[in-house]
């Protein structure tokens, strides 16, 4: 019988929490284990941070099964949507989804299918049946510990925009999409006031 060596799901966080460990120790150099550390695990991603405007308002107000069926149907209609584009669905919080593109393109292409998507879906709804989605999208380098986790600066500043920021039906992104993008069809950019952490400026993308 031949041997086999299967290597478990967490063998990226393994790997680095060690070296996190050997960071910590006295003496030690810093910064060669930085970049060990970016060597393994540095990759450059698009970064789309979801959430579902008045969402726990709404759940508070119409109660739990309310809260499960509006998360049910944000899943049923977007997953679709964000395979179609090429993207990664990395994490699921509540109502919120972290989902990684290669394509920064691709990512705000995604985020306009998404909110025409729903547009279509809440025509003729009542109020607290429609399914209304805020998107915040970064691009950048960042550490990505296998599919549990990303790290980084374009991270926190997306995730910022798309939670914290984005009112319904709006598309909010980083200066670092922008100028990767440029010029695209059909789009045009819109400063805005708010500027996260981790990002020099700030747009919401006017579309079609």
């Amino acid at each position: 019988m031949p041997f086999v060596f299967q290597v478990g799901a967490g063998a990226s966080q393994d790997r680095l929490e060690k070296l996190i460990a050997l960071r910590l120790q006295p003496d030690v150099d810093k910064d060669e284990i930085d970049a060990r550390i970016w060597n393994l695990f540095g990759e450059t991603w698009a970064i789309m941070f979801t959430d579902l405007s008045g969402f726990s308002r709404r759940s508070a107000a119409f109660g739990i099964i309310h809260f499960l069926q509006t998360i049910y149907e944000s899943q049923r209609l977007l997953v679709p949507v964000i395979d179609h584009y090429d993207g990664i669905l990395l994490k699921m919080d509540g109502d919120s989804m972290m989902v990684l593109f290669r394509s920064p393109a691709r990512a705000v292409e995604c985020a306009v299918s998404m909110q025409h998507t729903l547009k279509q879906y809440n025509v003729g709804k009542p109020d607290a049946d429609q399914v209304l989605l805020c998107v915040g999208i970064g691009y950048g380098e960042m550490l990505r510990i296998g599919d549990t986790d990303v790290f980084g600066p374009q991270v926190n500043a997306s995730a910022r925009l798309g939670e914290d920021t984005a009112k319904a039906y709006e598309i909010l992104v980083t200066d670092a999409v922008r100028d990767a993008i440029g010029e695209h069809d059909g789009m045009a950019y819109e400063p805005i006031d708010t500027v996260p952490s981790g990002a020099n400026s700030a747009y919401r993308v006017a579309y079609r």
